[in-house]
């Protein structure tokens, strides 16, 4: 949501990546802790102590996401899905499938295993909750485990409601799948209740503004997540059959404009960037070979009074996995690593020859095209 997940560790084979946008709910949470609920909770004790709870608080809510995603993951991995790696941010994580589930029963499991571990942590939770007030164990211990217990049940609940992507919706997918044999229609149908249940928070989110409740912001940007995801998720159905098996050779532009290194940053804006209205150009050596490539948002960084004195030579980036493609890679390959970059625009390589360049724009007019014609027939 933020840009680039940062990664952060590697666990039973996952890379686990966080969201710039996590560290904002993560200050929230510690906050809200630290100055409303546990103060109000158990008066009288030191600020200090507060402010431990509420980062105890915000760590524990941190790992009990993580495994919640962790639990999708090794049950997906059994059922022979692969497993991209989990991104934390604002509103949860995800674990971020490469493919759909092989049939209605693994994705029915898969979705059920992240609520079944958070209430199974709830119920742990709150039973040393119980242990601990029983046994005299110190009331901010306590106080810890009993919101933790709340917390792990309620994120239970919230993901069983029947509004795709949330796992209840991914469990009416497989209900519905199962029931029809559509994984297509199935997936329609699940993501358009989510759509709906999208609209609702939006609603409420607005009436709670109007009426004072500054809270009912996050509602209405939980909304617009919920539903832009369950719109997404449905266009990802489309698009797999139509780009999977195809090769990136087949929508790459075979003559892409490439740009010298020696020649000036002020000469690629003037003679390429708006020439050409690309943000991203190769760049090559004189004997013709791929060096890298040059962007605009390089560009937009570097101080005005040095673009005449600066050449795109000693501004391109290396070549790297993120702005190049094998040719024979698959299409739906090529989408997923630009949707998870945000590039919109990749190199087509074999070694250090430059074969074309990919864009998002061909995928998705290919995309339209075949739909039309499908549809037609």
């Amino acid at each position: 949501m933020f840009g680039r997940p940062i990664e952060l560790f590697e666990i039973f084979g996952f890379k686990v990546r966080i969201d710039l946008s996590w560290l904002v709910i993560a200050a929230l949470v510690t906050w809200q802790l630290s100055a409303l609920v546990f103060p109000a909770q158990l008066p009288g004790l030191a600020a200090g102590t507060y402010w431990i709870m509420g980062a105890a608080g915000a760590l524990a809510y941190f790992l009990c996401l993580l495994l919640h995603e962790l639990s999708h993951s090794l049950v997906a991995r059994t059922y022979g899905v692969q497993i991209r790696g989990i991104t934390l941010f604002l509103f949860g994580g995800i674990a971020e499938m490469a493919g759909e589930p092989p049939s209605p029963q693994s994705e029915f499991v898969i979705a059920a295993a992240g609520p079944a571990a958070s209430f199974g942590l709830a119920l742990a939770c709150g039973g040393l909750y119980l242990a601990g007030n029983v046994e005299g164990w110190p009331a901010p211990v306590t106080a810890v485990l009993g919101y933790l217990g709340i917390l792990n049940g309620s994120l239970a609940l919230f993901n069983l409601i029947p509004a795709f992507p949330l796992d209840g919706g991914r469990l009416l997918r497989a209900i519905l799948w199962g029931w029809r044999g559509s994984l297509r229609w199935a997936t329609q149908v699940s993501a358009g209740v989510g759509s709906g249940f999208g609209l609702l928070l939006i609603g409420l989110g607005v009436i709670s503004v109007l009426n004072g409740v500054l809270s009912g912001v996050w509602l209405f940007i939980l909304g617009l997540f919920v539903r832009n995801a369950a719109t997404a998720s449905y266009h990802q159905i489309l698009l797999r059959p139509a780009l999977e098996g195809e090769p990136v050779s087949r929508f790459r532009h075979p003559d892409p404009v490439t740009v010298p290194r020696a020649i000036s940053v002020l000469g690629l804006v003037q003679s390429y960037i708006y020439r050409y209205h690309f943000k991203m150009f190769p760049v090559v050596d004189d004997a013709g070979r791929l060096l890298g490539c040059v962007t605009s948002r390089q560009v937009r960084a570097l101080p005005r009074d040095e673009w005449d004195r600066q050449t795109v030579g000693s501004l391109a980036e290396r070549c790297s996995p993120e702005n190049t493609i094998q040719a024979g890679t698959d299409a739906m390959e090529a989408l997923s690593r630009m949707s998870r970059t945000g590039i919109s625009r990749l190199m087509v390589v074999d070694g250090d020859r430059l074969l074309g360049v990919l864009s998002l724009k061909d995928l998705l007019r290919f995309f339209s095209l075949k739909m039309e014609l499908e549809e037609t027939r």
